[in-house]
């Protein structure tokens, strides 16, 4: 479930935590409907929100849900989730960009992958989630072209960057794969006239994916010699957070002019997107930069390469990576005991400790969580409905 945007269910609150997992579950679903219980590994957390953003300008409160049956990863329980075109369609970019990540981690030989068996093995699974994703998109009127043209311009563009290379001109490819998914939302909804400013959102979206993946990757990306946008174009990282903040406003100032629908429950359909893509992806920023602690003050954050001076303990290593084939197989096992959702594990490919859905980054009692509107300081976050009902512009 890679992805930057990673809300704190504390922050959300009750009703706004249940339509996130309403689209998360509406996701992983659509994918095993459409193309099988393997296809299921592809759900993402950016992925998703191209369904939030279709919900979210509805005007036909309730009729994109549905009651789904017991699943694993609802410890057996039964759920309310969201279906219907906006699920569609994020099934379909999540395909395409589940088929690119196979890919770049192909061409890096990353584990397993080195070995070419397993390498083709796993072209022609990419190759089938393209295909996947090209007719899920095509039903909802979504040509996953530009996604697939996006991907392959990429390669091509990295290898032509180097030392000098605008960092943006790396990020480009994404901001334009991105922008089309945001704005096909308001097709799905019938508001073209919402088309713009989700482009424009999107674009920005693609643009700080890319940079937080780079700044996250970049020590990893060093030991092992694989490529990175940001040590490839000489970019460095205050830089990188200048562009990545940038990019936070820019979305804030584009989502202001969305005409939002009545939503699921007919109160505002804004109040989740505005959650996810106002107040936590500055969080994601801070939690990839170091800005603060990490997992709300349970490790201070270091520089990059440990404490200095005679006697320091050396750096961690960093945990060794899995291949597709074998993260894919930890994944099943981890599904099936429930622990992906409501307990502690180890990422199946890169080894790291990992909270479970129902319980990760949750920040009861650590005295911030009702700072959630820092823009206006006017709105109780922690109310029943985690929403910013304050009428800010925030």
């Amino acid at each position: 479930m890679f992805g930057i945007v990673r809300p704190c269910r504390h922050r959300l609150g009750e009703k706004l935590t249940a339509q996130w997992m309403a689209h998360l579950c509406g996701l992983c679903l659509a994918l095993r409907k459409d193309h099988g219980q393997f296809a299921r590994v592809v759900t993402n957390y950016d992925g998703l929100l191209v369904s939030v953003l279709t919900e979210a300008q509805s005007e036909r409160a309730g009729t994109g849900r549905r009651t789904a049956g017991p699943c694993p990863l609802r410890g057996m329980r039964t759920a309310s989730v969201a279906h219907g075109e906006g699920a569609r369609l994020a099934a379909a970019v999540s395909l395409v960009l589940a088929s690119a990540k196979v890919r770049d981690h192909v061409d890096d030989g990353d584990g397993l992958l080195a070995r070419r068996p397993v390498a083709l093995a796993a072209r022609r699974v990419a190759a089938g989630w393209d295909r996947a994703g090209a007719r899920s998109g095509a039903d909802v009127g979504f040509d996953t072209a530009v996604l697939v043209d996006a991907v392959d311009r990429q390669t091509g563009i990295e290898a032509l960057a180097g030392p000098g290379t605008p960092v943006l001109t790396v990020t480009e490819p994404t901001e334009t794969a991105t922008a089309a998914a945001f704005a096909h939302t308001a097709v799905l909804a019938g508001r073209p006239h919402n088309a713009a400013p989700l482009a424009e959102a999107g674009r920005l979206f693609g643009r700080l994916a890319h940079l937080l993946d780079a700044v996250e990757d970049r020590e990893a990306d060093t030991a092992s010699g694989a490529w990175n946008p940001l040590t490839a174009t000489g970019t460095p990282l205050p830089e990188a957070r200048r562009l990545a903040d940038d990019a936070v406003h820019g979305i804030r100032l584009a989502l202001a002019e969305v005409d939002w629908g009545s939503g699921p429950d007919g109160k505002g359909g804004g109040r989740l997107v505005h959650r996810l893509l106002v107040h936590e992806l500055p969080r994601s920023v801070d939690r990839a930069f170091g800005a603060g602690t990490a997992a709300h003050g349970s490790h201070p954050y270091a520089p990059p390469g440990g404490p200095a001076g005679p006697g320091a303990p050396p750096p961690p290593r960093p945990p060794r990576r899995r291949g597709l084939l074998a993260g894919c197989a930890v994944w099943a096992g981890l599904a099936c005991t429930c622990q992906l959702c409501c307990g502690s594990y180890h990422d199946p490919w890169s080894g790291e400790h990992k909270e479970g859905v129902c319980s990760r980054y949750d920040c009861s009692g650590c005295g911030d969580c009702c700072n959630c509107c820092e823009c206006c300081n006017c709105c109780n976050c922690c109310g029943e409905d985690g929403g910013c009902d304050c009428g800010c512009d925030c």
